[in-house]
Formats: C-alpha cells, structure tokens, sequence
C-alpha cells in the first residue's frame, strides 16, 4: 500500500508551476516588447528594458531571441503577418459582395490591427525604416507585399464579378491604403494629443468607403 508524499507533491507542483511559466515565457516577452516598440520606437527600445517589463533577466530573453532584430521581427510574426493564411481563408468563403467584402475587409482591420497596440508598428516602421534597411526588407516581404496581395484580391474579385469597374489594381490598393495608413498614424500621434480632434473611426471608414465605392463626383442626369 502506497502513502503520499507531501513533500513530493509540493516538489511536484512547483515544478509544473516552473514549466507553465517558461511556456508561457515567450509569450509575455513579446507582449512586452511590442509595448515597448510601440512606446519608444525600435532604436530607443533596449532588451534590458524588455527583459524587466516581462519580469525575467535579460539572458533569459536571449534564451528565446538571439538579438533585438529577431525579437522584432518574432512580435511582427505573431500579431500580423502570421495571420495572413486566416485572412486570405476568410476573402475564400465570403459569400456576399464585393462591396460588402471590401466594408468587411477595412473594418476587420481596425478591430484587429488598427484599434490595437499593433497598428503602433505600422508608424514604428514608417519613421524607422531608412535607418534599419534590413528591418525594412523584412517588413516589406512579411506584411506589405502580402497585405497588398490581400487588398489585390478583394479589388479583382469586384473587377472580375463586373462589381467594381476596371482599374490599376497595382495603384488602386493604396486607394483603399490611404485611409487606413493615416488613422493607424493619426492614432499614434497627433491623435494621443490633448485638443485634437477626435475621429470616430466607424464614421471615418464609412465616409472611406462611400467615396471609394461612389467617388466625389456627382452624377448628371441624362439630357
């Protein structure tokens, strides 16, 4: 007949408590360097500063991330261009319009990206860039050149379906950028300023999008 051992079970369940924690390690490392990215910038972001956010040494980060470039490139992973699979599944079985696709498309965004800590990175990168080339290639090949393709896409199935009419499409996506790339900006700048004036996002892409779709242009009646 077997006895307990309090002892062991303790033992036991400081040790699963340890492995829990260095599971969820990464994690938290990331969540707090992107606060950070977000916060100061790349340049001005220090491991050590990540480290002590996340509650661990910085050798410890180096455990998990060899340098500060990998530990960036591993949070643009994780909240943007790791999803890009979801989102392309997600234009594959819409099943409405192309219009109705495209108010889907810019509003998924926001609530994903742009509302959140994450479209911080976007201005991060649009300030930082000529600093850091290789940062800037690895932007460009893991967010905008997928994003635009996703963008693309939206775009050619309207022009395919006789929904949207024919346009550059290598031009027209900025069409639909425009207006995102300057609320995610507005948002990490001149809109975290006390007197500023607000934007309600929800108002702010409806007008968007009426004007993509209609133009500005008002239609004369036939003679």
């Amino acid at each position: 007949m077997s006895t307990s051992c309090p002892l062991c079970e303790i033992a036991a369940t400081v040790r699963a408590k340890r492995e829990r924690r260095k599971d969820a390690r990464p994690g938290e490392l990331l969540a707090a360097a992107l606060e950070l990215f977000v916060e100061k910038g790349y340049a001005a972001t220090r491991a050590e500063e990540v480290a002590k956010r996340a509650g661990v040494s910085k050798g410890t980060l180096f455990l998990y991330f060899s340098s500060k470039e990998e530990l960036f490139k591993a949070v643009v992973r994780e909240n943007i261009s790791g999803r890009f699979d979801e989102w392309n599944a997600e234009i594959d079985s819409f099943q409405g319009s192309s219009a109705d696709l495209l108010r889907l498309s810019i509003r998924a965004w926001w609530e994903r990206i742009g509302s959140t800590k994450v479209s911080g990175i976007t201005k991060l990168m649009m300030s930082e860039a000529g600093n850091f080339p290789e940062l800037a290639a690895f932007y460009q090949q893991e967010v905008i050149r997928p994003g635009n393709d996703l963008l693309r896409r939206v775009l050619q199935r309207g022009v395919d379906r006789g929904e949207f009419r024919p346009i550059d499409l290598r031009y027209g996506i900025y069409t639909v950028l425009a207006p995102m790339l300057f609320l995610a900006t507005w948002k990490h700048s001149l809109g975290t300023c006390i007197g500023t004036e607000a934007i309600d996002p929800e108002q702010y892409f409806r007008v968007q999008v009426d004007t993509l779709l209609h133009g500005i242009t008002q239609e004369q009646a036939a003679p």
